[in-house]
């Protein structure tokens, strides 16, 4: 069995998902469901999603799109309360350095992209739609391999531009000092937020069932950490509809 809540994991909010998985565990023993103690937070994310064994997890909705809708079922999509998305939904902030002249997103043409990888939907695929109706999308990119990275790519000018998930940008806004030196240049549109999947072999409904009740019985001060509001259920035909850049669809995953 395993477990993990990888996506937003960070030092200051492992505590909170500590908390907020205990709770889920405890409820899903409770109704004869197995579940592993702890989370394995540090395990490779596909190792995590392609398990068999997967009780809990959250993925990226382009990973669930391009491979994994076929071999796990969804269990609902938490709802961070962003600002103009709907519940459960999220969009990406497109950052530049706060003292970068620059203020139109056509003015970056030429410059250097940070991103986490290229099957990322709010990394990559939400940037490059956005880009799409200006008529460009970066040439000149750098891969970081995570979000944080793509953002102190910027701050520290390795990079020009990163497009960063909202949650991500809240977190960093909240708890990294190079946060100041950068600012919005613009928001992409939202998409499907991350959504939480078990194996398709699990009982999805009553797994769901256990991630809503945990969630309502958190703490004020756990749900405000995570920036949690609840669980919203979207169809798996909404994240299937969302589109792929071009040659995405071919890629591979990474094991």
């Amino acid at each position: 069995m395993i477990a993990s809540l990888m996506m937003y994991q960070r030092p200051e909010l492992a505590a909170a998902h500590d908390r907020l998985w205990s709770a889920i565990r405890d409820r899903l023993r409770a109704d004869g469901i197995p579940a592993p103690k702890s989370l394995s937070q540090d395990a490779e994310e596909f190792s995590v999603w392609r398990d068999p064994e997967l009780v809990l997890s959250q993925t990226c909705g382009m990973p669930y799109r391009l491979w994994l809708h076929g071999q796990v079922s969804l269990v609902g999509t938490p709802d961070y309360g962003l600002d103009a998305c709907p519940p459960g939904h999220y969009r990406s902030a497109l950052v530049v350095r706060a003292d970068d002249p620059r203020e139109q997103v056509t003015d970056f043409a030429n410059a250097r992209f940070a991103y986490n990888q290229t099957f990322s939907q709010s990394g990559f695929a939400a940037p490059f739609w956005h880009l799409h109706d200006h008529g460009f999308f970066f040439q000149d990119r750098l891969h970081t391999g995570a979000h944080l990275a793509s953002a102190r790519a910027v701050a520290d000018g390795t990079a020009d531009i990163a497009s960063l998930d909202a949650v991500t940008w809240r977190n960093i806004e909240r708890f990294d000092p190079f946060a100041p030196r950068l600012r919005v240049l613009a928001w992409t549109a939202p998409t499907p937020g991350l959504p939480l999947i078990t194996s398709a072999s699990n009982d999805a409904p009553a797994i769901t069932r256990a991630v809503h009740a945990a969630i309502d019985d958190l703490s004020q001060e756990d749900k405000d950490l995570l920036g949690l509001k609840g669980l919203v259920s979207i169809p798996k035909e909404n994240y299937l509809a969302v589109p792929n850049p071009p040659g995405t669809a071919e890629l591979s995953p990474p094991i």
